[in-house]
């Protein structure tokens, strides 16, 4: 069975959970029911209801990560604070991966104050 979501005027087709034959009741019921909260978050996430928490951090990832970035990925400041000298102070508001890889090439994305 496929359950049509809405994403932007687009409808999409994604795959409800099946349950598979010969596995005992309970554990197919509780599984279905984890799957369909699964499901209602990836719908939430993609279609801006709600923010990945692990997209936050207070730094770009170290050089012993073990995830893969993508060029484009990019990772929250959860602990922004205004740097520089007065005149040209700003804020870092997070990184972005410009080049992909483990842990790939970083850059800040700052935003002036003003200040």
């Amino acid at each position: 069975m496929v359950a049509p979501v809405q994403n932007q005027g687009v409808q999409t087709q994604l795959p409800q959970p099946q349950i598979v034959a010969g596995a005992p009741k309970d554990m197919a019921q509780k599984l279905n029911s984890y799957l369909k909260l699964v499901q209602q978050q990836m719908n939430r996430l993609s279609t801006g209801g709600i923010n990945a928490s692990t997209s936050a951090s207070t730094a770009p990832p170290a050089a012993n990560t073990v995830t893969i970035y993508s060029a484009g990925d990019y990772i929250r400041n959860t602990a922004p604070q205004v740097l520089g000298t007065a005149g040209s102070q700003y804020v870092v508001k997070g990184w972005l991966c410009v080049t992909g890889g483990q842990p790939g090439t970083w850059v800040q994305d700052r935003g002036l104050t003003g200040t």
